[in-house]
Parts: structure tokens; sequence; C-alpha cells
């Protein structure tokens, strides 16, 4: 059912992995099934992602510690297909991850919980989340099988937004960013400002080591790195990205995952601090950049 695509992502995944941090990506040969993308599988040394698109382009992930076949999912906005998937890699789900309140994200949750074979932990930033059972805060900790989880708490885009940053047995990790962080771009500031966003982006994220795989929650890649483009017409990094985005976009393959060291040569808001990107928004502070470049995305037309 499933076949090497090594070729699929650039430089062995994306810009900036090593072969031997990969060890397999596969292509689910079932097509697109009516949804944007194919599914494929990520596979860290312990850590396996699936990714699941749903709906016209939300992406959910399942993840699987390899080691006890424990697995939770991530914004299950479509309730079947993560159970066939949870059939498919034959694990035990037992937790959901619910990055924000929105229907397309957590929309899911009580059919989940009532199609579930087993009993099921909803965890989350937000008393508006369906179904939720376990209330979660920045720092927040706790373990997926042997992979640990760690909560930040990344409000703009809704007060409750939460990003999980998980890390396997052997080091490796991947953070899960919901409508935060997205390839090239960053989330509207539905209910935050543009200082919640600069410390969810440059003082949590950014930090957060450069090889951390970054799974976003939506398919917006080739818009946000048209404007980023805009933003910094002579960044060549984004040129780049954008033809890598294109030529998997073609073939129905999804542009996650990037990496947080990419993101820091590709993403406007995460390159608040530099010179190209404050003068392009004619500001000479993060902040307002921030609030300037985030307002001008808001009605952008590449």
């Amino acid at each position: 059912m499933f076949s090497l695509i090594s070729n699929l992502l650039p430089n062995k995944v994306v810009q900036g992995l090593t072969a031997a941090y990969f060890k397999v990506a596969t292509l689910k040969s079932l097509g697109f099934r009516n949804n944007h993308s194919s599914q494929i599988n990520v596979s860290l040394p312990n850590m396996k992602v699936t990714v699941l698109p749903a709906l016209s382009d939300n992406y959910m992930y399942l993840i699987t510690d390899e080691t006890t076949k424990q697995a939770a999912i991530v914004d299950p906005v479509a309730p079947n297909t993560v159970l066939e998937a949870v059939e498919n890699e034959k694990v035990n789900l037992t937790k959901v991850l619910t990055t924000h309140h929105h229907w397309d994200h957590a929309g899911g949750n009580e059919e989940l919980l009532k199609k579930s074979k087993h009993p099921l932990e909803v965890f989350g930033g937000d008393h508006r989340i369906g179904a939720l059972t376990n209330k979660i805060g920045d720092g927040d900790k706790f373990k997926i099988g042997e992979i640990d989880v760690e909560c930040l708490f990344t409000p703009c885009h809704t007060t409750g937004h939460i990003c999980y940053y998980l890390t396997d047995s052997t080091g490796q990790s991947a953070v899960f960013t919901g409508d935060t962080l997205f390839i090239g771009g960053c989330g509207r500031f539905f209910e935050g400002t543009a200082d919640q966003m600069y410390t969810a982006l440059i003082e949590k994220l950014a930090k957060l080591p450069d090889e951390t795989l970054v799974f976003c929650g939506h398919e917006y890649t080739e818009q946000n790195l048209k404007f980023a483009r805009h933003v910094e017409k002579e960044n060549r990094d984004i040129v780049k990205a954008i033809e890598e985005a294109e030529q998997k976009r073609a073939k129905g393959i999804p542009t996650v995952p990037s990496t947080i060291g990419n993101e820091k040569k590709i993403n406007p808001f995460m390159r608040v601090m530099m010179g190209t990107v404050q003068r392009h928004a004619s500001c000479s502070d993060a902040v307002s950049t921030m609030k300037n470049i985030r307002k001008e995305k808001d009605s952008f037309k590449a």
C-alpha cells in the first residue's frame, strides 16, 4: 500500500534536515480520496507522524510512539478518516490534542469520542473546545507512550491557542502549530494582538531547536510564500521554497513538514527583526512590523 518517496521532500526532507534525521517518508497509494492532498507518513527514530488531509485545506496528524504504539491525534475534524488511519497503522489511540476551538480543528471531537472503541482524553487550552477533558496551559507536560509533550501557550489567533512540542526518546522533535505558525506565514489576529504573536513566534517557537519539524494546521504554503516574496524580493531562500512547494502541490503532496530553522529563513513573520522586513513595513521595531505586515497580508492578492 505504501511506496518510498524520499525524493518528494527537498534536501532529504526539508531545508536544513540531514538524511539521518528522517528514516522514511511514504505516500499512500490510495490517492487524494476527495481531499486536497495525499496522506504521507513522516518517521523520526521513535515517532511517526501520519499526515491526514481533511476538508479543503486542513491537516490532522496521527502521532505514534513507535515503541509502545500509543497514539494521539491532532485536531481530528474528520473522525472517520482518523479511525481508518488508526486501524491501518494498528495503533492504540488514547489522546486528542486540540490546538484551538475553531470548528475546523475541534469540530470533530465529540463524534470521534462516540465512535472510538476506547476512552480518549481531550487536551486543549480553551473551554470552548468540544469534549474537553484536560484543560492545559503554558509549560504543562504529559506523554504519548514514551514521547514527551510540552504545551506552548500561543494566544493571538484565539485566546486559548496551544502549540504542542514533542520530543521522542532519541531527542528528535516536532511541533504542531495549528493556526499560529504556518509554512511561510502565521494565523490572523482574530482574538489577539501583534505583541502576542511576536511572543508566540519569536520568543517561543523560534527558540526551539532549528531542526524541529513544523506541522501546521492548513495547506496555505503557496499563497504564504508569494506574500513572503512580496515582502523580501531578494530573499533567495524564499524563491527556492516557492519552487519546491509548487513541485509538491502539482503532485498533490503536502508541503508539511517544514522546520523551525527553515521558517527563520523564509517566513516574514519570523523575520520581523530583519531590516529588510522592517523597511518593507515602514517600521523600526519588530512588533509594529508584525502588526503592519499581518494587516497587509489580510488583503494581499498575488
